[in-house]
């Protein structure tokens, strides 16, 4: 495999599957009737995805606990957990009967592709979506077309039980009139001529579902310019965000379809929890953002730079070792 040592692009490592796997912990929830200062929404408390760390198992029995744990169901207790709930959203949106679809995992460790851990994980947390994708369709023929023809080559060689078809976004074909659902892996904004096409190939007769997966269409280059921004921002407006996770120095933003867009509080008093801040139609603006955390940065209007950006860590650390376990 010599010949798919770089690409570009994107550069690649094989994935170590066999050592490399991500658990699935149990889940276990937790309520409160207190009220995060500032916040003028819910009084419900979500736990954050450290309470999860638990290896007790929870039996049927106890009814009061089900209604505990549906209760904060929203939560996933895993990135993997995340990954498949993202999946099971996007199949929602397509029964519905949408037909353009964004997944949005905004977490470091899989975004920063030079890095080799972050490449596996990557790829590993994508085939976890394709394959619930598969299964939750009944068997669908699911197309997955990768950033380029290197990654697919690479991937498809370790996943010779791929219940799904590959391409890259570069193929002369990377639709064909069987694929049914047509999903896209991280899609690059240098790319983004291609995907636009194939956009609007699987609009036409017959009309397929294209979900883009983890895509990173938007660029900040000063060299790119307001046409070229204003084009790809309509383009982004055609699809729905049907699951997003984004985390914030005080908390995190959450969506997953049908639900609403849902920002969570820290809560400062019982480590490892979230109180549900407030609700969002659409997604909630930075202004709107900031609004809510308003009461938490009053409060904590005295602490210096160094204590603030100590916390501001603090809290991203804790909020990626527990989904990424």
């Amino acid at each position: 495999m010599t010949a798919f040592a770089t690409y570009s692009p994107i550069h690649y490592t094989p994935p170590r599957w066999a050592c490399n796997s991500i658990p699935v912990l149990p889940r276990k929830a937790f309520f409160s009737t207190r009220t995060a200062p500032g916040v003028v929404a819910s009084s419900r408390a979500y736990a954050k995805f450290e309470k999860f760390q638990t290896t007790q198992s929870f039996g049927d029995d106890n009814e009061e606990e089900q209604e505990k744990e549906e209760d904060d169901s929203c939560l996933p207790s895993d990135l993997e957990g995340a990954v498949r709930q993202s999946a099971q959203a996007t199949v929602k949106f397509v029964s519905s009967g949408g037909t353009r679809a964004i997944v949005e995992l905004l977490i470091p460790q899989l975004k920063f592709l030079d890095d080799e851990g972050a490449q596996i994980e990557l790829w590993e947390m994508s085939r976890v979506f394709l394959d619930t994708i598969v299964s939750e369709t009944s068997g669908q023929r699911v197309k997955a077309i990768f950033p380029d023809a290197g990654a697919a080559a690479l991937l498809k060689h370790q996943w010779k039980d791929a219940a799904f078809a590959f391409s890259s976004l570069g193929d002369r074909k990377p639709v064909s009139i069987e694929d049914e659902i047509v999903v896209m892996v991280v899609p690059d904004y240098q790319m983004l001529e291609y995907v636009q096409k194939i956009a609007s190939e699987v609009s036409d007769d017959p009309p397929r579902p294209l979900i883009m997966w983890n895509p990173s269409l938007v660029s900040e280059d000063v060299g790119v310019g307001i046409n070229v921004r204003r084009l790809r921002r309509d383009f982004l407006s055609t699809f729905t965000t049907v699951y997003s996770m984004k985390p914030l120095p005080s908390g995190a933003v959450f969506r997953c379809y049908p639900g609403l867009w849902k920002v969570f509080y820290d809560d400062k008093e019982r480590p490892n929890r979230y109180l549900l801040a407030k609700e969002f139609i659409r997604r909630p603006d930075p202004e709107g953002l900031e609004i809510i955390f308003t009461g938490q940065d009053k409060a904590e209007n005295e602490t210096s730079l160094l204590d603030q950006a100590a916390s501001i860590f603090s809290s991203l650390n804790r909020f990626m070792k527990a989904i990424s376990r």
